[in-house]
């Protein structure tokens, strides 16, 4: 968030969240913000800092009376009347209404009816409802609204703009989502023998396979990144397809051609997806903590790792004499000269330096007795 708060270069107000937690020291959040040049108002600096608690409310009034001060300072202005722009906060699949975004405008007046573009989507507004869970016929400038009516869930952070109808949206949309195919087909395509090399080590690697379900889209794309960020030389992680909206049977199915675990995050299952994953032995696994989930994966991905053997002396013995047992079985009676032999261990029969036979030690005998182990300086029969 620090990063975040020095490449934005611009005025920003810094909440200090979870002061109802024991032990909250807001001084020490303040010392780091002092220590990247981002000093608090009241340690001498110009960025307006507020303590708050979420969960109980505290604060949430002055956060907001701070926000329109700044806004009012800087004499933030926007045209209600300009063509309606904006960015997409968040995008969700939800039941019922299918693919909603959660939207902030800039410039101009949304109505409803209007047709948007965002991107490889586009939108015809059905609806628009503000935090309140209240519906809105128009939404002017700086108002966020969940909007519903679109061709599909837009990725948090994009831009939208409206267009003169619902035919030239979905134009525009179509145009975007080719030319980022082309791009990332091109992308493929780029690297020549370097790229050629690389996807034939690929395919010697071992790879875990992971399809993701995420209920919004910024929790999806936050996901997606913490997971490519674990690094392994021996597997590699291959993130087959990441989506938000319930984990369904298509994803199951995927998931037992592709050989894939299926992974939802804050997400419910669809009906039957457990009795699907069964038949086709396919893992899912769901969670609503991101750090659990990561670390879930990096367990999995070692249990692909093959296990490293070594291999440990602990003892060697000569060959004296033979001795016959009939079926063409033979003893050994041999001397212990350093550690021990036991039975039931790994053995290497040598002669020189070539290797006549190995395998494991099925009897061990002092005279006629079976031993489990005999140690140097004494006779044995192996």
């Amino acid at each position: 968030a620090l990063k975040f708060a020095q490449r934005a270069q611009g005025t920003i107000v810094v909440a200090i969240n979870k002061m109802d937690v024991k032990g909250a020291d807001p001084d020490k959040v303040k010392t780091h913000m002092q220590e990247r040049g981002i000093a608090s108002e009241d340690w001498g600096g110009e960025i307006v800092t507020v303590p708050i608690s979420a969960l109980k409310g505290e604060n949430v009034e002055d956060l907001l009376d701070m926000i329109l001060l700044q806004a009012d300072l800087m004499e933030l202005k926007a045209n209600p009347k300009a063509v309606p722009e904006g960015v997409v906060v968040e995008a969700r699949q939800e039941v019922g209404r299918g693919p909603t975004a959660t939207i902030i405008v800039q410039k101009g007046t949304l109505k409803v009816g209007d047709a948007i573009v965002c991107g490889p989507v586009f939108c015809k507004v059905k609806a628009m409802i503000d935090d309140r869970g209240e519906k809105l016929k128009a939404a002017p400038p700086s108002t966020p609204v969940n909007v519903l009516g679109w061709s599909g869930a837009p990725r948090a952070g994009d831009a939208f703009r409206k267009v003169k109808n619902e035919r030239e949206a979905r134009n525009l949309a179509e145009d975007v989502a080719h030319e980022e195919k082309l791009l990332a087909d091109s992308a493929d395509k780029e690297g020549g023998v370097d790229a050629l090399f690389a996807a034939i080590a690929k395919t010697k690697s071992t790879i875990y396979k992971v399809i993701l379900r995420s209920d919004v889209r910024g929790s999806a794309e936050a996901l997606k990144a913490s997971l490519e960020e674990i690094k392994s030389d021996k597997v590699s992680l291959e993130i087959v397809q990441s989506d938000v909206g319930q984990v369904t049977k298509n994803d199951v199915s995927l998931a037992g051609m592709s050989g894939a675990d299926v992974i939802g995050f804050n997400v419910k299952m669809e009906n039957g997806v457990m009795g699907e994953a069964k038949h086709r032995g396919v893992n899912v696994f769901q969670n609503n903590i991101i750090y659990e989930i990561i670390d879930l994966v990096k367990d999995n991905m070692a249990e692909l790792l093959e296990p490293e053997l070594h291999e440990k002396k602990v003892g060697r013995a000569e060959v004296r004499q033979i001795f016959g047992l009939g079926k063409g079985r033979e003893v050994a009676g041999s001397m212990v000269m350093e550690g021990s032999v036991r039975r039931h261990a790994h053995a290497r029969l040598r002669r020189g330096d070539e290797v006549l036979a190995e395998g494991k030690i099925d009897t061990l005998r002092r005279f006629k007795d079976d031993v489990t182990e005999v140690k140097a300086g004494f006779e044995c029969g192996i």
